[in-house]
């Protein structure tokens, strides 16, 4: 059973936080729905990848757009597992501008069996016609059994999702 829009933002909000990568950048779930995930990355100057511009450095924007579609992935199906990244390509448009915060928008246009297909844009807010970058990615589609079989149990991330999705 697919989990309602109030759920899967619920769980987002918690689980997103909890990967260290995003909180050490400071990344914000802003809206999620099924198969759909927007998330904001503000601008500091740990992020900096010019100090003479103050242009974000293009490893925060995959960061963003890779959490952005994985979770995206997660949240088309109907329960909420991990989906590794397969391939991620991005196409950088234009830097980002100093001082402004950084959207990120991703959806999913295909499941199959095996493997999840998402697209995503970076933008920033009200400037979504003058897109930063482009991304598509895949994901792998875990069989939830053979996940069990493999669990790490020192991932604070991981134990999280597994207790939200009712393991134990």
């Amino acid at each position: 059973m697919a989990m309602t829009r109030e759920e899967l933002t619920r769980q987002m909000q918690q689980v997103i936080p909890l990967l260290k990568h995003c909180a050490v950048l400071g990344i914000k779930v802003l809206d999620v729905d099924a198969g759909k995930l927007s998330l904001e990355l503000p601008y500091s100057e740990f992020i900096i990848g010019n100090p003479d511009t103050g242009v974000i450095h293009g490893g925060p924007l995959t960061t963003l757009m890779d959490t952005a579609c994985g979770f995206a992935a997660i949240a088309a199906l109907d329960e909420f597992v991990l989906a590794p990244t397969l391939d991620l390509r991005i196409d950088y448009m234009r830097a980002a501008d100093p001082g402004k915060s950084v959207i990120g928008d991703a959806e999913v246009y295909r499941v199959s069996s095996n493997v999840i297909f998402a697209r995503g844009i970076a933008y920033h807010n009200e400037e979504k016609d003058q897109p930063i970058a482009h991304c598509t990615a895949t994901f792998m589609r875990l069989d939830p059994d053979v996940r069990k079989d493999n669990r790490v149990e020192n991932n604070s991330a991981k134990n999280k999702i597994e207790k939200m999705s009712g393991e134990s």
